[in-house]
């Protein structure tokens, strides 16, 4: 007795399986995300979700909608609707018992908040639809989707500390780097390179490596660099590669460019070269590794010197070791106890600018200036004054002499006067 009403149980509860199974698989929607893109979503950025939904069921199916919406007990953020971008759309015919070729695909965009914090969110994408021989049996399913939201990294140079370097010295470079991205970046390498080959590392290689670098965070990268001293002035690219690891670890290269000016001020040597009657030429040479165009020498008003005619000479372009000569007119005050003559050098650099270097030189005491030769001159005045009263006094001495000795003689020719009284 006991075992029939054992088998009476097991066949009923075999029939209402048999029923379910039934019902269910005659009406049966399923629904697939097959693409995410980007995967995972960035903030700030649309995110596409490309759906499949497949008629697994016997029963033929029509008036087939698919919506996304929030998932039950949470909100939509940080999701949200795109502009012109439905939410809702619909399908109007599914054929019973389709396979993944049969089925329909559908996309979906939405925004992602740009103040999004990393983490993973969750949505429902819910289907309904009516059979199509019982249009009163509507059916209906949820499928919950997670959808990561990470930062987006990238890095960018954002200053570099120097526009230009000297040529032939060393300078200090920095290149100032920040993340702009929102989330960190690992293990990033930077590095450097000039195709030109002019511009060299120095006291280290060209490459960098920063372990860690959080979003909004700037570091400093710092190199000794310098120009080859035969580069001609001018601007130079440097080719900037920084790599770094994503979240996923997998490399990523970020390239860009910076520009340097290889050129920079020059320098210059003066000397005294020599001066005569008070014209005075001093030395100008060019002993920096740069060019000086449109050079011109300059003597500023000064005390102990004045300057007759122009106070200033062009002497044109410099080659970096050339030289040439200025001459002026100086003279110098009797109060002048060799003072140095200052002078303005004012030139034009490599990169149009202007640029003007004080300097000054040391006339010798010995020099002959203007204001030193008038006494040379007043001395000489004298000394032919004392000659020409000299040849007077001789020659009023000669004809002194002369006109005695002519005298003299006259005497002597007259004759004696003879005695003529007689005893």
């Amino acid at each position: 007795m006991l075992y029939k009403k054992i088998l009476i149980i097991l066949l009923l509860f075999s029939v209402c399986c048999s029923t379910v199974l039934g019902a269910t698989m005659s009406s049966y929607l399923q629904t697939n995300i097959t693409n995410q893109n980007p995967n995972p979503a960035h903030p700030g950025e649309p995110v596409e979700l490309t759906c499949i939904v497949q008629n697994a069921g016997s029963n033929n199916l029509k008036d087939i909608t698919v919506s996304v919406r929030p998932h039950t007990g949470s909100t939509f953020y940080p999701f949200s609707q795109l502009d012109n971008q439905p939410l809702t759309q619909s399908i109007s015919y599914l054929n019973a018992m389709q396979n993944r070729n049969d089925a329909a695909s559908l996309k979906f965009d939405l925004a992602v908040d740009s103040s999004a914090s990393v983490g993973t969110y969750y949505i429902d994408v819910v289907t309904t639809a009516k059979e199509d021989d019982n249009a009163g049996n509507v059916i209906s399913t949820i499928t919950t989707l997670a959808i990561d939201i990470k930062g987006k990294e990238y890095a960018q140079v954002v200053t570099v500390n120097t526009a230009n370097i000297d040529i032939g010295k060393v300078e200090p470079l920095e290149f100032n780097i920040t993340n702009t991205g929102s989330s960190a970046l690992q293990n990033m390498v930077v590095s450097w390179t000039d195709p030109k080959s002019v511009i060299f590392p120095v006291y280290s290689d060209n490459t960098k490596y920063i372990k860690h670098l959080d979003a909004n965070q700037t570091v400093t990268v710092n190199y000794y660099v310098m120009s080859d001293v035969s580069a001609t002035p001018g601007l130079y690219n440097l080719n900037i590669n920084l790599t770094f690891e994503d979240y996923n670890s997998q490399a990523q290269t970020i390239k860009t460019i910076a520009g340097l000016f290889v050129g920079g001020p020059t320098d210059f040597d003066v000397s005294y070269s020599e001066s005569s009657q008070g014209q005075v030429s001093i030395a100008v040479a060019n002993i920096g590794n740069n060019v000086a165009d449109a050079v011109k020498v300059s003597i500023p008003t000064q005390t102990g010197y004045s300057i007759g005619g122009s106070p200033s000479t062009i002497i044109g372009n410099l080659e970096k070791g050339d030289y040439t000569i200025a001459s002026f007119n100086v003279s110098s005050s009797s109060t002048n106890t060799s003072s140095p003559l200052k002078l303005e050098i004012s030139y034009t650099d490599p990169q149009g600018n202007r640029l003007t270097e004080d300097k000054e030189v040391t006339v010798p005491s010995n020099s002959t200036l203007a204001g030193s030769t008038k006494s040379t001159r007043t001395t000489s005045n004298n000394n032919l004054i004392y000659a020409v009263v000299s040849v007077i006094v001789i020659i009023v001495g000669i004809y002194i002499y002369r006109k005695r000795k002519q005298n003299k003689s006259q005497v002597e020719l007259v004759p004696p006067l003879k005695d003529t009284k007689k005893v």
